[in-house]
């Protein structure tokens, strides 16, 4: 237990990563998915199928055409994931129809206003999973790939945004902010 060897940060990745000059290019991919993702929960908002007196009408949908993918010679939807929507999803569909609107509604803020920027892209990004998962392409995989980078530049993404004030003042699970000392 004595030896702790700490491999060095390769000088691009700190400065993509890390460094708070590039925070004006994770503005930028910040405003673009933040955009994709609230345009897309308001057109769900203002759905009844989605939100409303049909709520769940529309996933069903969804989930119906994702489980008709999963069988054939070649499937485009798991097995198991299929399984996930039949025995789980489908019965819970307005629940499901309710999450899938709020959230994509608070993940496209909090990119956009930068708070919590980590957070709100790995959750963008586990929706864009489950999108996949369905075998929904579409924007997904850009999508995806962009929230990773948010993810990995967490600690500059938000840093034009409220992250650069409320992080120091929460903290993060390691360390406790200034509130809280």
């Amino acid at each position: 237990m004595g030896n702790i060897i700490e491999i060095p940060e390769p000088k691009l990745s700190r400065f993509l990563f890390a460094d708070t000059r590039v925070a004006w290019l994770w503005l930028v991919v910040r405003f673009y998915v933040g955009y994709v993702w609230i345009t897309a929960g308001y057109a769900k908002f203002t759905n009844p199928a989605w939100v409303g007196d049909s709520a769940g009408t529309a996933i069903k949908g969804f989930f119906t055409g994702a489980i008709a993918k999963a069988t054939g010679q070649y499937p485009q939807v798991s097995s198991w994931y299929a399984s996930f929507l039949t025995d789980f999803a489908m019965p819970n569909a307005v629940l499901f129809s309710y999450v899938i609107t709020y959230g994509e509604i608070l993940v496209g803020l909090g990119l956009i206003v930068g708070l919590f920027t980590g957070i709100a892209a790995f959750f963008g990004s586990f929706m864009n999973l489950n999108f996949l998962l369905a075998g929904t392409v579409g924007q997904s995989p850009v999508l995806l790939l962009l929230q990773l980078f948010l993810i990995l530049a967490w600690r500059n993404a938000g840093w034009l945004g409220l992250d650069r004030y409320a992080l120091p003042k929460l903290g993060v699970p390691w360390q406790k902010g200034s509130m809280f000392k």
